[in-house]
């Protein structure tokens, strides 16, 4: 099955990057950005985080669900950096209760990019929270930008369509 190229940029990008800048609302309202790592649940088509509940913005994400979540390609030397091909959505969060069918699916798929993050899952203070996307905005290099629908995103989210 053809895959536009553009879907085809989205999909690799979100797929070879591992870090998100997470937009959450503190508590009066103002705007709180912080790193996260992510990865992909499939079946759900959301990302998936895992953020200790003494983080800020866990706290944030906990009182207001509306987050936002961009990905982005590194920064290469010699490149303009306008021009990085990147991905703004518009989301919203549902912490996953521990030891649920969805908190299985979210650790397997954290784990099998983080495998390093193994001890951390044993961790009380410690909870996976899925990221569904809603709306957003793909950059895919200067000039080059097209809206994207909670459609379109769960599309991308979910496995590759083959032939």
């Amino acid at each position: 099955m053809h895959e536009p190229r553009l879907t085809r940029a989205l999909r690799d990008m979100l797929n070879t990057q591992r870090v998100a800048s997470l937009g959450s609302l503190n508590q009066d309202g103002s705007p709180f950005v912080s790193m996260v790592p992510y990865a992909i649940e499939p079946q759900a088509a959301c990302l998936v985080i895992h953020i200790s509940l003494l983080a800020h913005h866990t706290h944030n994400v906990l009182r207001n669900p509306a987050v936002s979540l961009m990905v982005m390609q590194a920064e290469m030397a010699g490149e303009p950096v306008h021009a990085l091909p990147r991905v703004s959505m518009q989301a919203t969060a549902q912490q996953l209760q521990p030891d649920s069918p969805a908190w299985q699916a979210a650790q397997q798929v954290y784990l099998a990019r983080f495998p390093e993050a193994e001890p951390m899952t044993h961790l009380g203070d410690f909870s996976f929270v899925a990221i569904f996307p809603t709306a957003a905005r793909q950059v895919a290099g200067f000039g080059t930008a097209r809206p994207l629908d909670a459609e379109d995103l769960a599309s991308l989210l979910r496995p590759r369509p083959t032939a």
